[in-house]
């Protein structure tokens, strides 16, 4: 596979997922209460769709602008997302919802935490690329990238109670570690101490306490707090191979809490089916392997640790997201990439579309690639 072909599929599985999102949106999100009162932009499809133009548009200007040139602003970068981040347990900035403080209101109501994915890669490439040959050093290796660089930013989406973006940015960022070079022993004792952390967190709170019994038996709890795994299952059992079509889904009225955002993807296996979910499973696994596929031939080493890192950040929600709704793990509350309802995600998800289209465009290789002739005639004349 070459690094254009790589990146045409890593567009077509996006596309694909962002008409999915669309149309699941509009299935889902016309059920809930009030909706059909509302003026069209101000409907869950009307915002779904206003986000992904302005994700596209950004992600347009990512792949115009040369990946490179955002490491003269990484320090500066990071130390507003730590900001943003900090502002989110501001009484009057920072908002709480369900007990969670995702959120801060500046203008514009967003999620910080959906920055610091796109925040940390950049850092960490930069980081590796600028020490590279100091990689396997304990402090220069792995201290200051992992518990500074990256761990001060995921402390604070820790204790801001979004564990489900906590756990999935941890796994992106200990694979970006461990292929640039860290030990792979000190990488399994910090996951250890990872683990040891969310234990406490858990053991600590009755409500996550309450979480993990529900999701080991979703039917005692289906009043309660598993109501929205079990609602879930019942969705898929429904749904069979085939499901039961598009628009004709019934746990959406209702019975399925926030089917349009955390749970679309049990809608989508009601009325898709089995082939609909395994569906989307392949496209979320092709683009990730697209992704993997354009870091191996990237010949920069900032980009190519850059395109692994945003292809993790990609997979991982989603591979979370499933797992919480086919309950294999419990609720974190985590939307599905390019489906689920909700404008801070779409948005820089689309955008790290746009830095990988960067790094296709711009890294040498792909220079050759597209302009033969040019790179013939400098060669001949240099």
């Amino acid at each position: 596979m070459t690094s254009r072909v790589s990146i045409i599929c890593i567009w077509v599985c996006f596309i694909l997922l962002l008409i999915l999102g669309l149309i699941m949106v509009a299935s889902t999100g016309s059920c809930v209460p009030g909706q059909a009162e509302k003026a069209w932009y101000s409907t869950f499809l009307g915002k779904q769709c206003i986000f992904a133009g302005v994700g596209l548009v950004l992600a347009f200007g990512f792949a115009k602008v040369d990946y490179r040139y955002w490491r003269h602003f990484v320090k500066w970068i990071w130390i507003i997302c730590v900001l943003l981040l900090a502002l989110c347990f501001v009484p009057g900035i920072g908002l709480n919802i369900n007990g969670e403080s995702r959120w801060i209101k500046l203008g514009l109501t967003f999620q910080p935490s959906e920055l610091a994915k796109i925040t940390l890669m950049l850092t960490l490439a930069n980081w590796y690329t600028t020490y590279r040959e100091m990689a396997g050093t304990f402090w220069k290796g792995f201290v200051f990238p992992g518990a500074i660089l990256f761990g001060l930013p995921l402390f604070l989406i820790l204790i801001e109670k979004d564990m489900g973006t906590a756990a999935a940015l941890a796994v992106s960022g200990f694979c970006v570690m461990y292929v640039s070079g860290t030990r792979t022993w000190l990488l399994l004792l910090a996951m250890l101490l990872g683990a040891m952390v969310l234990y406490l967190m858990m053991t600590s709170s009755p409500n996550r306490m309450l979480r993990i019994e529900a999701w080991r038996d979703p039917q005692a709890f289906s009043q309660g707090a598993g109501c929205q795994q079990w609602r879930a299952i019942l969705a898929f059992a429904r749904g069979g191979l085939g499901g039961v079509g598009l628009g004709d889904g019934i746990e959406k009225y209702g019975s399925l809490p926030y089917a349009h955002t955390d749970f679309i993807f049990a809608e989508i296996g009601e009325e898709w089916g089995f082939f609909g979910s395994v569906g989307v499973v392949i496209l979320f696994t092709l683009m990730t392997l697209s992704g993997f596929a354009l870091a191996v031939q990237t010949q920069d080493t900032f980009g190519r640790i850059l395109a692994l890192g945003l292809s993790c950040t990609i997979f991982c929600p989603a591979m979370l997201n499933i797992a919480v709704v086919t309950s294999l793990l419990p609720n974190t509350g985590l939307p599905l990439p390019f489906i689920s309802s909700g404008g801070t995600n779409l948005v820089f998800t689309i955008a790290s579309i746009g830095l990988l289209t960067s790094i296709q465009r711009h890294t040498p290789i792909i220079r050759q690639n597209y302009w033969p002739a040019r790179r013939l005639k400098e060669i001949q004349n240099p």
